[in-house]
């Protein structure tokens, strides 16, 4: 079967003046969105690289803590979904026992995906046993989040931006919230700033594509200082 041809409009019909104002308002957001990009990533690897040397001390504390209570593996590592749905390993100071059943944790997140209401702490399953007791206090001061900042700097993640998600949610996204995987997910973001665990997933979701859609230098600034007094009290924290 032939392919009709489209048919486009004469280049008559838009001005000379008009087409260049047109195409000087593409090339100057094209601009803007690398100067961004740029920027964006700048900070992202001075504050990670900082961060890690000036917290090895910290990190030394903790992978100590956890050998000390309950053995096994520090580090834990996840698939997470990035943007454009590229797949990555995440770190974490492991919070569970190891070799923890994953089990219950998709049923939960199964559930929110249904519930509009449910409040959810990063898709923690509440009175969760398969917690240690250093974990539980890792997940309370989000010291457990500290090792992705080596995802920050292999790029596979930045500071601010929507959390990266598991392969089992991704899948059930729809079109709407698929926008949220146009940006490179992050540590913290609008959803970590505007009540955590005292929102809903869905509720995470729209901030996430909110941010997707409004994100610049000067959003992700006001995030990064809003970030600091939430961390700080366990603002939000399940």
């Amino acid at each position: 079967m032939a392919v009709e041809s489209i048919a486009f409009p004469p280049a008559a019909h838009v001005g000379g003046a008009e087409s260049a104002q047109v195409f000087d308002g593409q090339s100057a957001a094209r601009a803007g969105d690398a100067l961004y990009a740029a920027a964006k990533r700048a900070i992202d690897l001075l504050v990670a690289v900082t961060l890690l040397i000036a917290l090895l001390p910290v990190f030394a504390v903790i992978c100590l803590a956890i050998r000390l209570d309950s053995g096994g593996p520090i580090f834990y590592r996840a698939e997470r979904i990035g943007r454009f749905g590229r797949s990555f390993s995440v770190a974490k100071f492991r919070s569970m026992r190891a070799g923890a059943d994953q089990t219950p944790h998709i049923r939960f997140i199964q559930s929110l995906m249904r519930d509009d209401a449910t409040p959810c702490d990063l898709y923690k399953v509440t009175a969760d046993d398969r917690i240690t007791r250093v974990g539980r206090w890792l997940r309370r001061t989000s010291l457990d989040e500290l090792p992705q900042l080596w995802n920050i700097v292999r790029g596979d993640m930045s500071l601010v931006g929507p959390r990266p998600d598991v392969p089992y949610a991704v899948r059930e996204y729809n079109t709407d919230t698929a926008q949220r995987l146009q940006v490179r997910p992050g540590i913290t973001g609008l959803w970590q700033v505007s009540g955590r665990s005292r929102l809903s997933l869905k509720d995470m979701y729209r901030l996430d594509v909110d941010y997707a859609r409004r994100a610049s230098l000067w959003l992700d600034l006001e995030i990064l200082l809003r970030t600091v007094p939430v961390v700080l009290g366990h603002e939000g924290a399940a």
